[in-house]
């Protein structure tokens, strides 16, 4: 009986989850803001293992989205060099006659 007491004790633990008030948004945003130093504190957020749960899931989005965007960015500028190069490629710039 006391082994089956202490495994519904050990279960039945669940740490109070207290959520991240505006302040805690603000300052988050604010350190975010910083050039070099918001973008490595996105890291250390995102996998760093004493963060407030919604700021890590927030993190990790925020890195996925960057990520997102420099692949779209590099597909877009490949698109427009090709598109330059074909166009002006065949123009002929020799000016010497």
């Amino acid at each position: 009986m006391d082994q089956m007491n202490q495994t519904f004790n050990q279960s039945s633990y669940q740490p109070q989850y207290k959520p991240m008030t505006l302040g805690d948004w603000l300052i988050t945003f604010l350190i975010q803001a910083i050039p070099l130093v918001g973008f490595i504190m996105l890291f250390v957020w995102a996998f760093g293992g004493d963060t407030h749960p919604s700021k890590k899931t927030w993190a990790q989005a925020s890195l996925l989205f960057a990520l997102i965007m420099i692949v779209l960015a590099i597909i877009f500028f490949a698109a427009m060099w090709s598109f330059f190069m074909s166009f002006f490629g065949s123009y002929n710039m020799d000016y010497s006659s």
